[in-house]
C-alpha cells in the first residue's frame, strides 16, 4: 500500500486479520472483478461514527476507490460454506459473489465485516456471473434500513454503486444494470460454515471455528468451563429473539435456508424478501417458494429446525443433550420476545401475562379474519390515538378510514378488551402510551408497491429523488 493511499479513510482504517488468521482451510483468496463505470449511488453516513470517521471528510470518491475499484486491499477472502437450501444439502455453495473485504472494530467495541455482494466471479461461481443487478442492491439497502429503524438486528449496508455492465436475469426484464454493495455486518459466518467443516469430516476445523466465534462475537461467556454449551444456548435465543422480530415487523425474509443464517444470530442476506401486506401466515415472500416452505408463518419453526440441523456439526464440540435442553428454550425466547413487541406497537409497556396473551391474540385474531392492512392498523392506531379513548371504548378507532364494515363484532371485541387495559393507566399515563406507539409503529411500511414506485424512476428516467425521499422516510419512522 503507498502512502498515496492513506488519505483515503477507508485504507487507513486498523483492519484486523481475525477470520484471516484462521488460515486458508475457511477460504479462497480471490481478485475482485474491474467494472467499465463507477456511480455511487448510496452511502450510509450513518455507519461511519461507528469507524470513527466524519462523514464530511469522507467523499464520494473514496467510496469508490474502496468498495468500487477495491483499490489498496489485501488478501480479499470468499468464504466457503454448505447450507440446506428448501430441505436439501447442498455441497456446492460458497461466496459465488462476494468476498470479505475486511473486518474492523467499531467504536462500541465489536468487530464488523465488510462484505461483497456482485463483486464477480469466485471459485463457488458455478455457472453464474458473481454480479448484483441494480434492482437487487437497491431492494437490499431499503431492507436494511427499514428492519434497522425497526428494532430488528440486522446488517445493513455501507454502500451501493452502480457498475454500468448489462446483465440478463430470468426473474427480472433484462439486459438489467449491475451494481456492487458493500455489506456492513457482525460476521459473515454461517450455519453453513459448520455444515461444510462436518460434511468433508474435520472436527479440528469445527473447534478451530468455534473457538474464534465464542471469542469474537460471544465475549461475555468465552474462556468459561462451559463456554461452548452457553454458546449454543445463547444462539438460540438470539435467533429466536430476531425471528419474533420480524414476526412483529410483519417481515418475511423469504428464503431462510441454513447458509443464509448467522452465527451471531443477525438477520442478513436480503434477496426474495417482502412485508406483508395483510396478517396472512401462508404469506410467501420468494416465487419460487413453491410449498411455502418459508412463507410468513412458518418462520419461528425453520429458524428451529435450522438450529438443530446445526447440531449435527457442533456436536464435534458440545453435548447433543446439552444442545437439546438449549433448543427446548427456542419457543419460550420466540413467545416472550414477540409477546414484548406486539405489546409495545399496541402501546403498552407491560402487562400481566394472561393479559399480554389475550391482547395479543385477540388483535392476531382481528387482523387475520378481516384482513385489514397489517401496517394500516397499526399506523391508524397511532395516528388517531386519543386520551379520550379512556372514557368510551366506541371512541377507539371509530374515525379510522380502515374497512370495518364486516367485521363489526370482531371490532367491539377488541375495542372493549383494548379499553379495558387502557382504563388501568393513569390519565397522567396516555402520554407514555402515546410515545410508545410512535416508537414501535412506523409512518410508511417497505411494502411492493413502495419498492416498485422507487425503482420505476430509476428504471425509466434514472430519477433516484424517490429512492432517497423513501429512505428518508424510513429512517424518520
Amino acid at each position: 500500500m503507498s502512502l498515496a493511499d492513506f488519505s483515503n479513510p477507508f485504507l487507513a482504517l486498523n483492519y484486523e486479520p481475525a477470520l484471516e488468521s484462521l488460515g486458508n482451510d475457511y477460504f479462497d483468496q480471490v481478485v475482485a472483478a474491474e467494472f467499465p463505470t463507477h456511480i455511487l449511488r448510496f452511502r450510509n453516513d450513518a455507519l461511519l461514527p461507528i469507524l470513527k470517521l466524519d462523514p464530511q471528510a469522507v467523499t464520494d470518491e473514496h467510496f469508490i476507490e474502496a468498495f468500487g475499484k477495491f483499490q489498496g486491499r489485501e488478501p480479499l477472502l470468499a468464504l466457503r460454506y454448505h447450507g440446506y437450501q428448501f430441505g436439501q444439502y447442498n455441497p456446492y455453495l460458497g461466496d459465488g459473489r462476494g468476498f470479505l473485504y475486511g473486518q474492523v472494530r467499531g467504536t462500541d467495541g465489536e468487530l464488523y465485516d465488510f462484505g461483497t455482494k456482485g463483486s464477480g466471479t469466485t471459485p463457488y461461481s458455478r455457472s453464474a456471473d458473481g454480479r448484483l443487478t441494480l434492482k437487487g442492491g437497491v431492494r437490499e439497502v431499503l431492507a436494511a434500513e427499514a428492519l434497522h429503524h425497526m428494532g430488528v438486528r440486522t446488517s445493513r449496508c455501507l454502500s451501493l454503486i452502480e457498475t454500468g455492465e448489462a446483465l440478463w436475469r430470468g426473474d427480472e426484464p433484462s439486459p438489467t444494470r449491475s451494481s456492487v454493495m458493500i455489506r456492513f455486518s457482525r460476521s459473515h459466518i454461517r450455519f453453513g460454515t459448520f455444515e461444510r467443516l462436518y460434511y468433508i469430516e474435520r472436527p479440528d476445523l469445527i473447534q478451530k471455528l468455534l473457538d474464534h466465534v465464542i471469542e469474537y462475537y460471544y465475549p461475555t461467556i468465552w474462556g468459561q468451563a462451559d463456554q461452548y454449551s452457553l454458546f449454543y444456548a445463547e444462539l438460540v435465543k438470539r435467533v429466536a429473539e430476531l425471528t419474533a422480530q420480524w414476526m412483529a415487523a410483519g417481515f418475511c425474509h423469504g428464503v431462510l435456508n441454513t447458509d443464509n443464517m448467522s452465527i451471531t444470530g443477525e438477520s442478513f442476506d436480503y434477496g426474495p424478501y417482502a412485508f406483508i401486506p395483510s396478517y396472512d401466515p401462508l404469506f410467501t415472500a420468494a416465487y419460487f417458494d413453491y410449498y411455502r416452505r418459508y412463507c410468513y408463518g412458518r418462520q419461528s419453526n425453520v429458524c428451529k429446525l435450522n438450529l438443530e440441523l446445526l447440531q449435527e456439526p457442533l456436536q464435534a464440540v458440545i453435548s447433543p443433550e446439552d444442545m437439546e435442553v438449549s433448543l427446548s428454550m427456542f419457543d419460550e425466547h420466540y413467545y416472550i420476545e414477540y409477546s414484548r413487541l406486539m405489546l409495545k406497537k399496541l402501546g403498552f409497556s407491560q402487562l400481566p401475562t394472561t393479559e399480554e396473551e389475550e391482547l395479543v391474540q385477540t388483535t392476531i385474531q382481528l387482523l387475520q379474519e378481516t384482513q385489514i392492512g397489517y401496517h394500516d392498523f397499526f399506523s391508524k392506531l397511532t395516528q388517531d390515538f386519543s386520551p379520550k379513548w379512556q372514557e368510551d371504548a366506541n371512541s377507539i378507532l371509530d374515525t379510522s378510514d380502515l374497512p370495518w364494515d364486516s367485521a363489526s363484532e370482531l371490532l367491539e371485541n377488541w375495542r372493549n378488551l383494548y379499553h379495558k387495559y387502557l382504563i388501568k393507566i393513569p390519565q397522567s399515563g396516555m402520554a407514555n402510551v402515546a410515545k410508545q406507539l410512535q416508537q414501535s409503529n412506523p409512518k410508511i411500511a417497505l411494502l411492493r408497491p413502495i419498492i416498485e414506485s422507487v425503482w420505476e424512476p430509476i428504471a425509466q428516467e434514472d430519477n433516484w429523488q424517490p429512492f432517497y425521499d423513501v429512505l428518508t422516510s424510513l429512517r424518520e419512522n
